[in-house]
């Protein structure tokens, strides 16, 4: 790619866009405004330590020995070709001096065959070959920014590996302070390193103000013109910059070796006043020396002469010092004491305060000692007491339940397992799809004032209260978190998923009714299941039920007997499998509030596992799906 000091027109075309383009080149562009740089025509001149035309052996050598039957065999024997890198593969190089070239050369150069890595016939080899030279001309390179004043490097960017168009991470100068943000001049050095190179070789070293670059485009996408080898683009917000007018001289393969060789023979020299000065500060150290040697001489033949008194301010000193650690230990002892004899009055106090508390606990004990007698006694009486209010109260809450299952009886509807109706209106079970809105809304009305009931007369405070108003029944969450409202109906609205959410609380408490009570519910959304379940538990027994106390219900009449509802196998209600509702057929059963015959009312299992015997407490019905 030629460069674009050889090509004029892409320099006027540069030169043409910067005019068109004046706010691109404002006068206080500084570091803060640099966000990239970036690397094109990447080109690496590995580093040789002599320039030579080609390889040198015995038959080169100007003074060997040249006989006519030696000449005679070479000219009848075909000639051997060295081997030759591919930078001696033109014409050898005329160095100063070295004006005339053996014949010898030019009839061997031109009888040689072509030795380039494309001349054979295999494709795999020429691409295998041409892959490699790529690979030899790839580089791994990261660069540096240094400014005056500042101590090392401001910016280290990362390393590209293997690339001859690196393209390096946007950067931004504004953390390094307003000492480096401001600035408009820099220092950048780019660092490279072949396959072939051990270490990184600084390759261009660029010195410039940002003031003095030059505009390519927007993007490098829409700059279609060639950039000379080594070119270091600048980013900024508002395009890319380059510096054209002062690149760093390039050593590619195309450079004339003798320009090399000047390069390497020239070097710099001082001028007569450098020299000069530099003598006289030559000078000025070797006196600076010579009175260091003097005073240091000086001051150790006074610490000789005064060594006698040094030695006893240092003895003073560390007297002192130990004094004042003395002190300090001393202090710190009687503080601690101090406060061990605190802690000794406060335990002795203590002491002397258990002891009273343990002679008023003695007396304490005797009296109470002299008491325990009688109050063996009592505990006595106390626990039968107890025994026998625990006996009668079961027996009350078997009445209680009897009579709530007679004023909202539950049945079973006959074909269907699981379901069942109260007061002879039909509830399913959380499936509310096709429904009767108003008789389930009073089903459930009247589930809920049984539940509210039950939560009374068991004693057990249900965790989602319940305001049974018949069919426009609720029932309130205390409990959940973040809810937008705490009151659910429990009967069917248009907002569905809130009824639902009341039939699940009141799940909910039925299920804590059964767990209070021992019993584990088979599936929580079964809502009457469960309740038939805990009141058939509550009304098991086979003891009499206690009688009602005379007053204790309005309407009872003096001198009657509440009627004996307790319930017993009997033949009746194995064989039909029915419950008699006394309300339904009054002949067949005993009059409630203890009004009319003392015959009892027939009332068969509704479960098939306990037509024979009565069941526990533990016994769960559900079981065989009546």
């Amino acid at each position: 790619m030629s460069s674009t000091r050889d090509n004029p027109d892409s320099s006027n075309d540069v030169a043409g866009s910067q005019r068109q383009r004046p706010w691109l080149f404002p006068s206080n562009r500084r570091l803060r405004h640099l966000q990239g740089v970036s690397v094109r025509n990447l080109v690496i001149d590995p580093p040789s330590n002599r320039s030579r035309g080609k390889t040198i052996d015995d038959d080169d050598i100007p003074n060997t020995l040249q006989s006519p039957a030696k000449a005679m065999a070479k000219a009848e024997s075909r000639s051997l070709q060295h081997s030759r890198s591919f930078t001696d593969l033109k014409n050898p190089v005329k160095l100063p001096g070295n004006d005339a070239e053996d014949p010898r050369h030019e009839s061997r150069r031109s009888r040689r065959r072509s030795t380039l890595p494309w001349s054979g016939d295999n494709a795999e080899v020429r691409q295998i070959k041409l892959g490699d030279i790529m690979q030899s001309r790839m580089a791994d390179t990261w660069f540096s920014i240094h400014c005056d004043n500042v101590e090392g490097p401001v910016y280290i960017s990362e390393v590209i590996e293997k690339a001859t168009n690196p393209s390096f991470q946007s950067f931004d100068l504004n953390t390094c302070g307003p000492l480096v943000s401001r600035l408009d001049e820099m220092t950048l050095k780019l660092w490279a390193k072949t396959a072939a190179m051990r270490e990184y070789t600084l390759l261009v070293e660029l010195q410039l103000s940002l003031r003095s670059l030059q505009f390519v485009g927007k993007s490098l996408d829409s700059f279609h013109q060639p950039l000379p080898p080594n070119s270091i683009l600048f980013h900024f917000a508002d395009g890319v910059y380059t510096n054209l007018t002062d690149l760093p001289p390039v050593q590619g393969p195309g450079t004339s070796k003798v320009s090399e060789w000047h390069q390497k023979s020239a070097h710099p020299t001082s001028s007569y006043d450098a020299l000069m000065r530099l003598a006289n500060l030559d000078d000025c150290i070797q006196d600076a020396l010579a009175t260091r040697e003097k005073l240091e001489a000086q001051i150790n033949t006074i610490l000789e002469k005064n060594q006698h008194a040094i030695s006893s301010l240092s003895k003073a000193s560390q007297a002192q010092d130990h004094l004042s650690f003395t002190k300090r230990a001393v202090a710190a002892e009687k503080k601690q004491l101090r406060g061990s004899t605190k802690r000794k009055e406060e335990l002795v106090a203590s002491i002397k305060a258990r002891r009273e508390a343990m002679v008023v606990g003695r007396e304490s004990q005797d009296r109470t000692r002299s008491h325990l007698p009688d109050a063996q006694v009592k505990l006595a009486s106390s626990a039968s007491l107890l025994e026998k209010n625990t006996e009668e109260s079961k027996g009350q809450i078997r009445r209680i339940c009897e009579d709530l299952l007679s004023v909202y009886p539950i049945e079973p509807i006959p074909g269907k397992p699981l379901a069942f109706t109260i007061a002879g209106l039909a509830l399913p079970n959380s499936s509310f799809g096709d429904i009767d809105r108003e008789s389930v809304a009073a089903a459930l009305g009247f589930t809920a004032h049984l539940v509210f009931l039950l939560s009374f007369y068991l004693s057990t405070p249900i965790p989602y209260p319940l305001k049974p108003y018949s069919s426009a029944s609720i029932i309130h969450d205390p409990v959940s978190v973040a809810l937008p409202q705490r009151t659910f109906p429990l009967y069917p609205v248009n907002v569905h998923y809130r009824f639902e959410y009341g039939v699940f609380l009141l799940n909910k408490d039925i299920e804590f009714l059964m767990t209070a009570r021992g019993l584990r519910p088979l599936d929580i959304r079964h809502t009457l299941p469960n309740l038939k379940y805990l009141l058939y538990v509550l009304t098991a027994g086979g003891a009499e039920i206690p009688l009602r106390k005379a007053g204790g219900v309005r309407g009872l009449l003096l001198g009657r007997v509440t009627p004996n509802l307790s319930r017993r196998d009997s033949e009746d209600s194995v064989t039909s499998g029915e419950w008699i509702n006394p309300r339904k057929f009054p002949d067949a059963g005993t009059k409630m509030n203890g009004v009319g015959d003392k015959t009892k009312g027939k009332r068969a299992s509704t479960f098939a596992d306990v037509s024979a015997t009565s069941p526990g407490p533990n016994a769960h019905p559900l079981r065989t799906g009546a």
